[in-house]
């Protein structure tokens, strides 16, 4: 049986651990049940998750942790050119599959690219929007690591990677390829990857719920990141519902 958890909202705000998420991962592997991390965050490397898996007292074997860089580097063949907007994750991942990458930089000639791939990007600015829309009006392809408008921190939500990506989308006038949770890339990840999986645990109906639903399998939501308690309707409406991972973990194992 594997458990499909969100990173953000349910078991960390950014650098710090959700209370029982450390005990709720254990209690899972302890019941035999493998437990899969799935993050839309396409910033850190690989190396980077699975370090802060272990300094939060969740150790995780590399292979049990995935990102949407992972997944849009699924869109992109050996041999192409991408400009990266984003962070060292989606250039690892990229130049993994043999894709060249370039990032924007002041007096920095990009030349032609076959694919512009966004995703969180703390660093993006004015120049940086420049070179994305001049790179897509010239024929380039969108790429979008996901579309999440915001991300959950313990100071509060933040812009993330669907912000950015709309305002590249709008100053290139196209319609960007959205790799992350919920869209297709992920789920063949997930197919590729993984296999069959017993339930999806998210912050976020629109995200984690609806890749249960493509995934064909049920959707867990808890309530320590983006959605509260005091939330209305949902859709896709959560098959079930706890105040965070640990409770919800007790409540399915019994």
């Amino acid at each position: 049986m594997t458990w499909l958890l969100d990173c953000d909202g349910v078991v960390w705000l950014s650098e710090q651990v959700i209370p029982g998420a450390p005990q709720a991962v254990a209690n899972l592997r302890d019941s035999g049940s493998r437990v899969v991390l799935l993050t839309n965050n396409s910033y850190p490397r690989l190396s980077d998750h699975v370090a802060k898996l272990e300094r939060l007292g969740m150790p995780t074997d590399p292979g049990d942790v995935l990102s949407s860089a992972m997944a849009a580097a699924f869109l992109l063949e050996a041999g192409e050119r991408a400009l990266v907007l984003g962070g060292p994750g989606i250039i690892e991942e990229l130049n993994a599959r043999g894709v060249v990458t370039v990032t924007p930089g002041a007096g920095r000639e990009i030349g032609l690219v076959d694919a512009v791939v966004v995703g969180l990007d703390p660093t993006f600015d004015f120049a940086s929007l420049a070179a994305a829309a001049t790179a897509l009006h010239a024929g380039a392809r969108l790429i979008g690591t996901n579309d999440d408008p915001t991300f959950p921190t313990p100071a509060g939500v933040l812009p993330g990677a669907g912000s950015v990506l709309a305002a590249v989308a709008r100053a290139g006038e196209v319609t960007p390829t959205i790799a992350g949770k919920p869209y297709s890339p992920t789920v063949d990840l997930v197919h590729e990857r993984i296999g069959e999986v017993e339930i999806v645990v998210g912050d976020r109906a629109s995200t984690d719920g609806l890749l249960a639903r493509r995934l064909g399998t049920r959707f867990g939501l808890v309530l320590t990141g983006i959605t509260h308690a005091q939330h209305g309707p949902l859709d896709p409406e959560p098959d079930v519902e706890a105040a965070d991972l640990l409770t919800l973990v007790k409540s399915e194992l019994g």
